[in-house]
């Protein structure tokens, strides 16, 4: 008998304009970029930031999201606290950045930079 496996949804979900930004960012990408990684390091008021950089390693640990426009990687040590996240791109006269809807966290502080667990 066969084991059956099922394909693990991804920690989170982008959204159109998530894919979009995604892609303009790998289009003038430095050349030894292999992806974008989102991770969320100790910072701000709340203890947790998130941060989105290039990336020009795979770590095998790390969750790969393939994308339209490159390939996406979350940070092994951050997925606990976005699994069942949304991450958008939202533009504005005044502001644009990745905003995330993250129903782990349990504050953030005024200005949206960082979140509590």
């Amino acid at each position: 008998m066969a084991t059956k496996t099922r394909e693990m949804p991804a920690a989170l979900t982008l959204t159109e304009t998530a894919h979009a930004r995604i892609a303009a960012l790998m289009e003038r990408a430095p050349e030894d970029a292999i992806g974008v990684k989102l991770s969320t390091p100790q910072r701000g008021c709340s203890g947790l930031a998130y941060s989105v950089d290039y990336v020009t390693e795979a770590d095998p640990m790390d969750e790969k999201i393939v994308t339209p426009g490159g390939d996406f990687y979350v940070d092994a040590g951050s997925v606990l606290y976005l699994i069942g996240s949304t991450m958008d791109w939202q533009e504005d006269d005044f502001t644009a950045g990745f905003v995330f809807d993250n129903p782990n966290a349990t504050g953030s502080c005024g200005c949206g930079e960082s979140f509590t667990v």
